[in-house]
């Protein structure tokens, strides 16, 4: 047996060419990449992280818009018990026996002067959560804060609701409900969208 012979199983491999960088080979640092197929497209930049614009209001969105309603339509209801409250005030002064007397009538006073803050406070509730309900459709993430932030409040003016028929749980729940949905991805995705 020769060493040279092609058809030895024991002999010396033939040579083959060095391979270059190509098909099927990794790229050396610095070489230039050959053109196999299309060019590559430039990158695309995805305005507000990602892709993905809602078109449509998102359920859960919608559900906090919806629950929105329900704690501005509770606290006209608690607005509506406190008029009721005051409105019957010198009733409840004269048959609890409180009569004549300076301080008796600075503490029945003091008394209307609290029903009446309750009473604005209320409005302004209603009024601030019909004015964030009105801004879910066009609003901006200003709207999504603003209504963790209204829910968060609403959670403490349900404290003062708590004696009016469970007015007060409710809107515990609901504002509690508000707080989880508008902190989704989903909620601030629908606010972060383009509007053109």
């Amino acid at each position: 047996m020769s060493f040279g012979d092609p058809n030895n199983p024991y002999g010396q491999p033939p040579q083959q060419p060095p391979a270059g960088p190509g098909y099927g080979y990794p790229q050396q640092p610095g070489a230039p990449q050959q053109g196999y197929g299309y060019p590559a497209a430039p990158p695309v930049s995805q305005p507000y992280g990602g892709g993905y614009a809602p078109v449509q209001m998102p359920g859960i969105t919608r559900a906090a818009q919806i629950l929105l309603a329900v704690i501005a339509v509770a606290h006209v209801v608690i607005a509506a018990v406190y008029a009721v409250a005051l409105a019957d005030w010198d009733e409840v002064v004269l048959e609890a026996g409180i009569r004549g007397g300076t301080d008796a009538e600075e503490f029945a006073d003091l008394g209307k002067g609290v029903i009446v803050f309750f009473i604005g406070l209320a409005a302004v509730f209603a009024i601030l959560g019909l004015v964030l309900l009105l801004q879910y459709a066009k609003g901006g993430s200003s709207v999504r804060v603003c209504s963790i932030v209204y829910a968060s409040f609403a959670i403490v003016s349900g404290i003062f609701a708590l004696g009016m028929y469970g007015l007060g749980l409710l809107i515990w729940v609901v504002s509690i409900l508000v707080i989880v949905f508008a902190a989704k991805r989903a909620s601030a995705e629908w606010f972060r969208r383009p509007r053109y």
